[in-house]
């Protein structure tokens, strides 16, 4: 459905650039030529006033299409329903009930830290970046 929908937003899309780009900034319409360009067809009024109802109908179906489309796709994201809520939580992370790293839990005995393994304390540490020699 959703698809369906798309293909149709798309084509509705391009035929109101289409009548966009067609009318005369005069409001003389079909912008191609001289005034006589349409020859027999349509008077310049007539053509106007055609060109204005179909970007009006297209400005339609266009804001229809998009408030259906944004209807059928709400909540499927997979990442949340706002912009404001909070990140969700990596996979390795405890859960909001279980305790932190290092925080023991209520009754049970506390166990020091130990720090992560490296270089001793005293031990210099390699530059991260290039070297540059001195002199």
């Amino acid at each position: 459905m959703t698809t369906v929908l798309l293909l149709i937003h798309l084509f509705v899309t391009i035929a109101l650039i289409g009548v966009i780009l067609i009318q005369r900034s005069e409001g003389g319409g079909l912008g191609i030529g001289t005034a006589q360009g349409m020859g027999s067809f349509m008077t310049g009024r007539g053509t106007a006033n055609l060109l204005t109802r179909t970007t009006a109908i297209l400005a339609v179906i266009f804001f229809a299409l998009s408030l259906a489309l944004a209807v059928l796709n709400r909540g499927t994201s997979g990442v949340g329903g706002t912009v404001l809520a909070p990140p969700p939580a990596p996979a390795g992370a405890p859960a909001s009930g279980a305790p932190a790293a290092g925080v023991p839990a209520a009754g049970a005995p506390a166990i020091p830290a130990t720090p992560a393994p490296g270089p001793a304390t005293g031990a210099p540490v390699a530059p991260k970046g290039p070297s540059v020699p001195t002199q």
